[in-house]
């Protein structure tokens, strides 16, 4: 095995039904309908699970069953989902957040000896992705084309920067702390404001996500190019697909270079003007945006429920609407509560 998940291909054959945990649930209706969707296409009858550290919370109102547990930093949360696994005979675990991939990775051997498989790639692969200047390195070995990043500690050795530039933490997710610095004397205000800040050159032109399927065998299968048209809070509200032979090209060779993909990776990149493609950063797990990829046709769900359950789906990389647009508003749940909470 080259990463450890090819054994979820399949280990669903025979059943009728599944037990799907996603943690972090937030706000992440929209996915986790996506699932309801895919398990109802594939006659599957599914329990839907949902985790977060907050009492209250709208995944909530549509999971089946909700747990509460510690915060990720806590050195108790890996042992608290491992236990709702136990108990609650979980097949698939879905991240939906950055924060607790890297003790996901690590801990996917512990879940797999419960026969709950963890969609996420490979603690090498997480690694590499969650630390942007290791991204970067990473990058430019492969010969893929991303912008110049240094360390924010060596800003006192950089001649010859040309501004604007683009600060954000290594270790950042969501747009926080990021910022655009124009000369040198904000810039060197900011640097220690950000943890463990980076500088990169700033790209002008048109931003995209790539929502790349890599199943549980990690080979790229289909490139979904979603450009960023208005983003709020660092989460996507307006966006448009968009099939572009060049961008998806690069999609797949970011997940073949990076070789331990698992379910779907998300990339960020620039198309500028001249045609040059730049890649910024790469996260592996489902992004905020990729309801709209799976309405366009990349259902990347049920893909991944029919792998489970042993299928082969026949997926071509460009299975998905041109020209798709998602214009996203807020909806709301309410419930009774003690005022206790």
């Amino acid at each position: 095995m080259s990463h450890g998940a090819e054994w979820m291909i399949g280990s669903g054959a025979g059943r009728s039904d599944v037990r799907v945990l996603f943690t972090s649930g937030g706000r992440r209706i929209e996915l986790m309908q996506a699932f309801a969707r895919a398990a109802r296409t594939l006659h599957l009858a599914a329990s839907w699970h949902v985790v977060d550290v907050e009492a209250h919370y709208a995944a909530a109102c549509m999971a089946d069953h909700a747990h509460r547990v510690p915060r990720i930093a806590s050195p108790g949360y890996i042992g608290a989902l491992l236990r709702i696994v136990r108990r609650e005979k979980i097949d698939l675990l879905v991240p939906l957040i950055d924060s607790d991939l890297v003790k996901l990775a690590e801990a996917r051997p512990h879940f797999a000896r419960l026969r709950c498989g963890v969609l996420i790639s490979s603690p090498e692969v997480v690694a590499t992705c969650r630390d942007k200047l290791r991204m970067f390195r990473f990058l430019s070995r492969q010969g893929i084309d991303t912008p110049q990043t240094w360390a924010g500690a060596e800003l006192a050795n950089l001649r010859g920067i040309r501004f604007p530039v683009f600060l954000k933490p290594c270790f950042g997710s969501a747009s926080k702390g990021n910022f655009i610095v124009r000369d040198r004397k904000a810039l060197k205000a900011l640097v220690p404001l950000v943890p463990e800040a980076i500088i990169q050159e700033y790209v002008p032109g048109v931003e995209y996500t790539l929502d790349v399927y890599t199943g549980y065998d990690g080979q790229p299968r289909c490139v979904v190019p979603r450009q960023r048209i208005e983003v709020r809070g660092g989460e996507v509200t307006k966006s448009r697909t968009r099939k572009h032979a060049q961008i998806m090209a690069v999609g797949t060779q970011v997940a073949r270079a990076l070789a331990g993909c698992v379910g779907l990776i998300t990339i960020q990149l620039i198309l500028a003007s001249s045609g040059r493609i730049r890649v910024i950063e790469v996260n592996p797990r489902f992004g905020g945006g990729a309801p709209l990829a799976i309405r366009a046709g990349a259902d990347f769900p049920r893909w991944l429920l029919a792998e489970w359950l042993g299928r082969r789906p026949r997926i071509r990389a460009d299975q998905f609407e041109d020209g798709l647009m998602m214009l996203r508003y807020h909806q709301s749940f309410f419930e009774k509560t003690s005022g206790a909470d």
